[in-house]
């Protein structure tokens, strides 16, 4: 059995998740600081290797009106270049408000701002890769 993998693509920061081998829950993985696609990449396909994933799924930042904006054609740019280095499955899902309801999340924990924005990401991450999940399990 195979893992999934989700993954919030930002401009600073990517974060990452992954799901248990039953599908069933997402656990964050990691925040990776971006430096530079070529990196970002390797990291990427190192914790694909280490962690036996087999499908990502890439939040899609899209705008309250449904239409895809800048952030979101960044995203769409960055996975066609993933695709092209790591052959594997790789499917968008609506992250609109995960970094929201994160936030929200890290808030009501009282978490401090600093620890706040170490781990938003790869909660923002989670929070799309368990909405992924909930929702193909009630098919």
């Amino acid at each position: 059995m195979k893992r999934l993998m989700g993954l919030d693509v930002g401009d600073a920061t990517i974060g990452v998740a992954v799901s248990d081998l039953m599908k069933i829950t997402a656990q964050g993985v990691k925040t990776i600081r971006r430096e530079s696609i070529k990196k970002d990449l390797e990291e990427l396909e190192r914790i694909i290797k280490e962690k036996e994933v087999d499908t990502i799924i890439v939040g899609l930042p899209k705008n309250m009106n449904g239409t895809l904006g800048p952030q979101g054609e960044k995203v769409i740019k960055f996975t066609e270049k993933l695709k092209e280095k790591i052959d594997i499955q790789i499917q968008f899902w609506d992250e609109r408000l995960s970094t929201v309801a994160a936030e929200r999340s890290l808030l009501q924990g009282d978490v401090s701002r600093k620890k706040r924005k170490q781990v938003i990401d790869m909660l923002a991450a989670t929070i799309i890769l368990q909405g992924y999940l909930d929702s193909n399990r009630n098919k």
